[in-house]
């Protein structure tokens, strides 16, 4: 009889134990529906409205204050109006800069032949500098 007691109290156990594992399966579920909408609504985010902009001349803009020239030489040295600065302490040299004047231009003068990469260099510190008002100076075509 204590055979069949025990049995029994242990088939009831069984039946009632909790699972210990997470059901991932509406996890999973939720996830690729989200997927499959990011994916639909990604492409819509990126496209542009298409404009008929309008075709004026070209006049020449007088700011209010003369911007600020940086320059990048064909040996990649760089100037910050006449005075050269080398390449690590530009960002320290353009935080002084955004000091002094919150709102500076700037006109970014780089030779032709200058890597693209010392270009970037260059945006960048201004960027991490805060000087985001940027033009880049070019001759006219011939």
């Amino acid at each position: 009889m204590a055979m069949s007691s025990m049995g029994k109290n242990s088939n009831r156990r069984s039946r009632y134990n909790t699972m210990t594992e997470i059901n991932i399966t509406p996890f999973v579920d939720v996830m690729l529906v989200l997927l499959i909408v990011f994916m639909i609504t990604a492409p819509m985010l990126t496209q542009g409205v298409q404009v008929s902009l309008p075709e004026v001349e070209n006049v020449e803009m007088k700011p209010e204050e003369d911007p600020i020239e940086i320059a990048i030489k064909k040996n990649g040295a760089i100037y910050v109006g006449t005075a050269k600065v080398k390449e690590d302490e530009l960002l320290t040299k353009l935080l002084a800069i955004k000091k002094v004047r919150q709102n500076a231009a700037i006109l970014l003068r780089a030779d032709k032949e200058v890597p693209y990469g010392a270009v970037m260099t260059v945006m960048s510190s201004l960027q991490s500098s805060g000087l985001v008002d940027v033009g880049m100076v070019t001759e006219p075509r011939k």
